[in-house]
C-alpha cells in the first residue's frame, strides 16, 4: 500500500507546516492590531520587508453591516472590479451587506492611498480578516487577483481568515476554482465557533442575539483584559442554548443536502480545521461543509461562543503541531499495516474525533467524509494522465493542419495558409482540415472545462505540457477559427473577431503563456530571429488585418472630418504594429505571400495615400502618440 500514501496524513502536515510558520502568527497579529488601532469595523496595513500586510477587524454588530436586512440577500459582484471572476451565465453572488462593506472601505482615499504603497514596494501581500473582517478580507484579495491579472503582474496574494463567515454562492467557488486562485485562501476554522457556519441558517430570527454578541466579541477583542463571558450581554444562558441548536440545525441539514443552488452560501478556498488536537487541510467543498457540521455537533453551546475569539491558541498550537504530529506518528506505528487507515485515523484524531468517540454514528460519517475526499483528491492526477494520453493521439490532426499550412506556402497561387482556408471553395483537403480544426478544439474546450470544474490538479494550467501545447495550436489553428468566422460573414451580423468572435479558450490560454514559469528560445529583445517563424507569433494577426481592411475601405469614402481623423489613426497604428512584426520576422511566410489579405492590404494603402498625393494633400501620420493632419 506504499504507492497508495495517504491524502491525509499530507493533508495534516501542510496543516502542521502552516502552523509551524511564521505567516499565521502575523497574520492574527495584524487581525489584533486592526481592532486596537481602528476601533473595529477598519483594517490595518503593515510592511515587513518585502511582504505587504493588510488586515480587517471584525464589526460591532450585525447592524453595522446589514447583515439582518435580509437572509437571502446574495447579489452579484460588481464586473468592474472584479472582471475575471464575472460569468453571465452563470454570475458569482455574494451577500450584499459584505460587499457593502468592502464598498465602503475600497472607497476610502486612505485604502487607496496605503493599498497603491504596498503594490509599489512588495513581491507578496497577506491579506487577513477575523470574524466578518475575513469577508472583507476575502473580497479585497479577489479585487487584487483580478487587478493584478488585469495588469499581468506576477505580484503575489494570500488570503488567511480567522472565524469569517461564508461569502458567496456555489458560481462564487466554481469562479475562483476557474481562475485557479482556490490556493490563495485558508480560511482557519476553529471546532466549535459558531461565525463560520451562521450563514447557513437564516439570519433574521437570530439578528438580535448576534447584535449582542457581536458587541461582546468586540469588546474583548479591543480590550487589554481577559476576555469577558457572555454573561457580560443581556443574553441569558437559554438564549445561547437556543442559538447554538437553531444553527446546528441548519448545519446539519446543508451538510447532508445533496443541492447545490446559487441562491445557497457554500465554502471556497482552503480550510484549515483546528482542535485541541491539530488541523488538517481541506480544499473540496463538500467535505469542508460536512466537516464544519461534524465537528460542531459535540462542543455546546458556550464553546460555540467562547472559540470565537481563541484564534490567538490556535496559532500559538500551531507552532507545536509537528511535534504532536511525530507523537501521533510513532503511537499509531505498527496498528496498520495501510497508510490509507493510517492516515484516516491522523486525520480524524486531529479533528477531535478518535476512534474512542461517543456517537459510532459521526465516526463513520467522519470517516466517510474523508474517504469521499481522498477520492476526489486522487481524480485530478488520474484525469491528467488520461489528458496526456488523449493529447498524444489528437497529434495526427494538428500534424495534417501543419501539412496543409506547408502546402500552402509552397502553393503556386501565392495566397497563404490564411486566405487559402478563407476563400477556397468547397474541397475533401478543406473540408479534412476543417473536421481536424474541430475535433482539436473539442479535445482543448474539454482541457478547460475539466480545469474550471476542479478536475484537474491545481498546477495543470503550469505544467510545460500542456502551456506549451495549447500555445503551439493556439497559433496554428486560431487563424483558421478567424477566417472561417469571415469567410461566413458572421463579422456583419455580430461584429469583428476580436470583440464578439473570438473563443475563450484563447484567453484562458494566453494567461497560460503570460504565466509561465520558464522561458523560450526566442525570448529576450536581444534575440532576432534569422528566419521567418513558423507560425505567426500573434495568433489574432489575421483578424487584426481584416479590421484594418474595413479602415481602409472607410477611409475612401469618410466625409466627415473627425471620424476620417480616427480611421486613419487606426490604420497607422495598425501599419507601425504589422510591419514591427514582419520586420522582427514573427511572422510566418504566408503573411507577406503575393496574393495575402495583408499585402493586398498594404496595396490598397499605398493607394489610398498616393490619393493624397495626387490631391496636394499630407495623409495623416503618427508623431509619438499623436496623429498629425
Amino acid at each position: 500500500m506504499e504507492a497508495e500514501a495517504s491524502r491525509f496524513e499530507s493533508s495534516e502536515m501542510l496543516a502542521a507546516f502552516l502552523g509551524s510558520t511564521r505567516v499565521l502568527p502575523e497574520a492574527w497579529r495584524l487581525c489584533r492590531a486592526a481592532y486596537t488601532m481602528a476601533q473595529g469595523g477598519c483594517f490595518a496595513v503593515e510592511q515587513e520587508g518585502d511582504v505587504g500586510y493588510v488586515a480587517f477587524s471584525g464589526v460591532q454588530s450585525v447592524t453595522v453591516t446589514g447583515l439582518d436586512s435580509d437572509e437571502n440577500a446574495l447579489v452579484p459582484i460588481d464586473p468592474s472590479l472584479f472582471s475575471p471572476i464575472v460569468a453571465t451565465e452563470d454570475p458569482p453572488m455574494v451577500h450584499a451587506a459584505f460587499l457593502h462593506f468592502f464598498l465602503s472601505v475600497y472607497n476610502t482615499p486612505r485604502f487607496q492611498t496605503q493599498i497603491v504603497t504596498l503594490l509599489e514596494k512588495s513581491k507578496a501581500i497577506i491579506v487577513t480578516g477575523h470574524s466578518i473582517g475575513g469577508t472583507t478580507a476575502s473580497l479585497t484579495a479577489l479585487w487584487l487577483l483580478s487587478y493584478l491579472q488585469s495588469h499581468s503582474s506576477n505580484l503575489s496574494i494570500l488570503c488567511i481568515t480567522f472565524g469569517s463567515p461564508l461569502l458567496g454562492n456555489s458560481s462564487l467557488s466554481r469562479a475562483i476554482l476557474r481562475e485557479r486562485w482556490g490556493g490563495k485562501f485558508c480560511h482557519v476554522v476553529s471546532q466549535h465557533d459558531i461565525v463560520p457556519r451562521l450563514l447557513f441558517s437564516p439570519i433574521t430570527p437570530i439578528a438580535p442575539h448576534l447584535n449582542s454578541l457581536f458587541q461582546l466579541w468586540l469588546m474583548s477583542m479591543t480590550s487589554l483584559h481577559q476576555f469577558p463571558h457572555f454573561q457580560a450581554t443581556k443574553l441569558s444562558h437559554q438564549d445561547i442554548l437556543e442559538l447554538y441548536r437553531y444553527v446546528l440545525d441548519h448545519v446539519a441539514a446543508a451538510a447532508m443536502s445533496q443541492e447545490d443552488s446559487t441562491r445557497t452560501y457554500r465554502p471556497f478556498g482552503s480550510y484549515l480545521l483546528c482542535s485541541k488536537e491539530g488541523a488538517i487541510c481541506l480544499d473540496n467543498a463538500t467535505a469542508v461543509m460536512q466537516m464544519l457540521y461534524l465537528m460542531f455537533v459535540d462542543g455546546g453551546e458556550d464553546l460555540s461562543i467562547d472559540e470565537h475569539l481563541k484564534y490567538g491558541e490556535v496559532v500559538m498550537r500551531g507552532h507545536h503541531s509537528l511535534q504532536f504530529l511525530k507523537q501521533r506518528c510513532s503511537t499509531h506505528a505498527g496498528v496498520s499495516n495501510s497508510s490509507y487507515d493510517e492516515g484516516i485515523s491522523l486525520a480524524l484524531e486531529a479533528l477531535g474525533i478518535s476512534n474512542q468517540d461517543e456517537s459510532v454514528v459521526r465516526l463513520q460519517q467522519a470517516k466517510e467524509c474523508l474517504m469521499k475526499a481522498r477520492q476526489m483528491g486522487r481524480t485530478p492526477n488520474l484525469n491528467s494522465a488520461n489528458l496526456a494520453i488523449r493529447l498524444a493521439k489528437i497529434t495526427p490532426y494538428r500534424a495534417q493542419i501543419e501539412w496543409f499550412k506547408a502546402c500552402c506556402d509552397e502553393s503556386i497561387d501565392n495566397m497563404g495558409y490564411y486566405d487559402t482556408f478563407k476563400l477556397v471553395g468547397a474541397s475533401k483537403r478543406i473540408a479534412k482540415v476543417n473536421m481536424n480544426r474541430i475535433k482539436l478544439a473539442n479535445f482543448w474546450d474539454d482541457v478547460i472545462q475539466m480545469l474550471e470544474t476542479n478536475q484537474l490538479p491545481y498546477d495543470f494550467n503550469k505544467r510545460a505540457k500542456f502551456v506549451n501545447a495549447s500555445h503551439f495550436y493556439q497559433l496554428l489553428v486560431e487563424p483558421l477559427d478567424i477566417a472561417h468566422y469571415y469567410r461566413l460573414g458572421t463579422h456583419r451580423t455580430k461584429g469583428h473577431y476580436l470583440t464578439h468572435g473570438r473563443e475563450r479558450r484563447y484567453e484562458v490560454f494566453d494567461r497560460w503563456w503570460r504565466g509561465r514559469s520558464w522561458s523560450t528560445g526566442n525570448d529576450g529583445a536581444a534575440k532576432k530571429r534569422s528566419k521567418h517563424a513558423g507560425v505567426t507569433q500573434d495568433s489574432c494577426f489575421w483578424a487584426r488585418v481584416e479590421e484594418a481592411r474595413e479602415w481602409v475601405e472607410s477611409a475612401q469614402r469618410e466625409s466627415d472630418a473627425g471620424k476620417f481623423a480616427q480611421i486613419c489613426d487606426n490604420i497607422l497604428k495598425f501599419e507601425e504594429y504589422a510591419t514591427k512584426l514582419v520586420e522582427s520576422k514573427e511572422v510566418s511566410i504566408d503573411v507577406i505571400a503575393t496574393n495575402s489579405s495583408y499585402t493586398l492590404w498594404l496595396k490598397d494603402l499605398k493607394e489610398l495615400k498616393s490619393r493624397f498625393v495626387k490631391s496636394h494633400l499630407q495623409f495623416p501620420k503618427i508623431l509619438g502618440d499623436q496623429m498629425v493632419l
